[in-house]
């Protein structure tokens, strides 16, 4: 059943408050119901890249959070953020840049699951929610994203643009102490640690440390998954 048809169900089932066949009142209610589905959109998505947005973004990882305290199932979460930007819109513009970061959306969502969310985090940073993944799934997925971005130039009315993305990666587990804030900077420091790297990888903590530690972001030894 197509949305409008389920709009004119739900009209049908309800009955006109003073006994009319054709009702104004409810087709203006069905007329705001429908505003408020187009606002609560917005609300939610970035207008360049159609992406979700920051606010969504807390909004839904925290409930993903709070899912895997009481489920025992990790969620993981990546950044990412494209290599040399500033660069990007000096040469060729912020047109260009937007452009670029429209494409980059593109990539990603093309490559992730439905129960995934891509979200702009802000500027030309992407964080992308894995709920019900363990680290070495949303890493070998973001690794794949990383290398499609690498070998796909983005076509600008300038010509082409080579571009690349350095990426950081963490799991929230029902044993971790952290929060929301805390989960969330833990991932930055890894993206930090892949732009220290060299850029273009994707950094995170060593899958054997982390069968012995209970809290993310702890210990601190990095793995980097090199450029091919």
């Amino acid at each position: 059943m197509t949305d409008t048809s389920k709009k004119k169900t739900a009209q049908q089932q309800e009955s006109c408050p003073v006994g009319e066949n054709s009702c104004e009142w409810l087709d203006e209610i069905a007329r705001l119901r429908t505003q408020v589905d187009e606002l609560s959109e917005l609300v939610a998505t970035d207008t360049l890249t159609g992406l979700f947005n920051l606010r969504h973004f807390k909004h839904a990882l925290q409930a993903e959070l709070d899912r895997a305290k009481r489920s025992s199932i990790p969620i993981s979460l990546v950044m990412a953020e494209v290599d040399h930007f500033e660069a990007i819109n000096d040469e060729h513009g912020r047109e260009a840049g937007n452009q670029v970061l429209k494409r980059l959306a593109d990539i990603c969502l093309g490559e992730v699951r439905t129960t995934d969310l891509v979200c702009r985090y802000g500027g030309e940073v992407f964080a992308i929610v894995f709920p019900e993944t363990h680290l070495n799934l949303a890493v070998k997925v973001a690794d794949r994203i990383r290398q499609e971005i690498a070998d796909t130039p983005v076509e600008l009315d300038t010509g082409e643009v080579n571009v690349t993305v350095s990426m950081g990666a963490s799991v929230y587990v029902k044993t971790s102490v952290i929060d929301l804030v805390e989960f969330v900077d833990s991932v930055d420091k890894f993206l930090f640690e892949a732009k220290q790297s060299g850029r273009n990888c994707i950094c995170h903590i060593d899958y054997n440390e982390l069968r012995s530690v209970t809290e993310i972001g702890a210990p601190e030894r990095i793995l980097r998954i090199a450029r091919d």
